[in-house]
């Protein structure tokens, strides 16, 4: 299904993905059988030849008709039963020849007589070769016919010719090709289940719309688990202090207070000062100090007052923050010393630089490749699953023309986005 720009939804997309790899993956195959298939039908011409040459060379019919050393006698008692031979061993030519190579037996009665064209070895030894003779290029061996004291009396020479090897070869192609073929059904099969699965997910939603809508997912995510920490410790506080103000405690209520108006105003103060700050970004920073705070982590924040304004939409700008400091969160649970560092600053050509650290045991040099891949996780799967943040906040800050890089002592994801694109009007 197309939308109304023309483009894609995801499922089509996915469908288009894996029909083009299963087509390609067939195609492979198809080429590998040809292959496999032309090789193996050249060894089986390379053996049958070998091994007729080399029983009709060790024949005692064979020796006694070239030992008398009369051709004409020995091409009556040998052409018949080359030629029985020849149907036999389904094979294009058996010619048996005296030791300087003049044919005593050939399929075409006109070249016996004639010399054997192909190579005679220089010394009695077994030969295989592809030669070009009277019926054209054959796979052929040749062989030497040896008296019991080693005497040299004859050759024999087997061969299929390159036709009957590509008729062969021809008759297996078939078989290779329902191979191919039923590659490519169950591939297009599996096709057809992977958008049916897709559209159950994404409805018809096209990728950069799909994208988003997980970013917004994350972005809600994490800025409501940052308001919900937010509004828990608060509502610790305020439920301490009026249970101290009930038993006459008003000093330490006061404090207690205090504190945490003091504790929310640094924070405010910080992303107020920023001149080109999101309200949506403040409102996640200040949720996820209450967060760290109430796991136990040391939370450290600096934000540079000239640090521009985003090229992110509100959304990313959460997704992309928000997935960044739950990873870290996540990484420091079991550190002897848990903390977070955020920090915001202008980059040199105008953008934003956001980098976030941790104290966490860093990430094994063997896993630092893969740990933005769709999926991958160093954690274990949860019921919200795992996997999806880095592999979102890479493919927002890549869309949006950024880079993200991950260095370590300490851990550090540090994002650089370009400057903003003002609206020519």
């Amino acid at each position: 299904m197309r939308h109304a720009h023309g483009t894609r939804s995801t499922a089509s997309a996915v469908f288009l993905v894996v029909l083009a790899a299963a087509v390609l993956i067939g195609a492979l195959v198809a080429v590998f059988l040809v292959v496999e298939a032309q090789r193996a039908t050249h060894a089986e011409a390379d053996r049958v030849t070998a091994a007729t040459a080399v029983t009709l060379a060790t024949s005692p019919v064979v020796a006694e008709a070239l030992a008398t050393g009369d051709t004409d006698a020995a091409t009556r008692a040998l052409e018949p039963y080359a030629l029985d031979v020849i149907a036999a061993a389904d094979l294009d030519f058996v010619t048996i020849m005296t030791p300087d190579g003049v044919r005593v037996t050939h399929p075409d009665i006109d070249q016996l007589g004639e010399r054997y064209l192909g190579t005679i070895p220089a010394a009695p030894s077994q030969l295989t070769e592809v030669f070009t003779g009277t019926l054209g290029p054959s796979v052929r061996t040749i062989v030497p016919v040896l008296t019991a004291d080693d005497e040299l009396i004859g050759w024999v020479s087997a061969g299929v010719t390159i036709e009957s090897i590509s008729d062969t070869l021809l008759r297996r192609l078939p078989l290779s090709l329902v191979i191919t073929i039923g590659l490519v059904a169950l591939g297009a099969l599996g096709a057809w289940i992977a958008r049916r699965t897709t559209r159950r997910i994404a409805g018809d939603l096209p990728p950069g719309q799909l994208r988003d809508a997980v970013s917004s997912y994350e972005s809600l995510r994490t800025l409501g688990d940052a308001l919900r920490a937010q509004t828990h410790e608060h509502g610790n506080r305020m439920h301490t202090a009026v249970a101290l103000l009930e038993l006459g405690r008003s000093e330490e209520a006061i404090e207690i207070l205090t504190e945490t108006s003091r504790q929310s105003q640094s924070l405010v103060d910080q992303v107020t000062a920023r001149r080109a700050g999101d309200p949506t970004v403040g409102a996640l920073l200040l949720g996820k100090a209450s967060q760290a705070k109430e796991r136990g982590i040391d939370w450290r924040i600096r934000i540079e007052p000239d640090t521009p304004a985003s090229p992110l939409s509100a959304v990313d700008s959460v997704a992309v923050l928000g997935n960044l400091v739950d990873n870290a969160m996540d990484a420091v649970a079991d550190a002897a010393e848990r903390w977070v560092e955020v920090v915001l600053r202008p980059s040199e050509d105008g953008g934003i630089v956001l980098e976030v650290s941790d104290s966490g045991p860093g990430i094994p040099d063997d896993l630092r490749d893969r740990v933005f891949e769709q999926g991958f996780s160093t954690k274990p799967a949860g019921a919200e699953g795992r996997g999806v943040g880095l592999a979102l906040v890479r493919a927002v800050v890549v869309d949006a023309g950024g880079t993200v890089e991950l260095r370590s002592d300490p851990t550090t994801f540090c994002v650089t986005l370009p400057p903003k694109r003002r609206r020519i009007r």
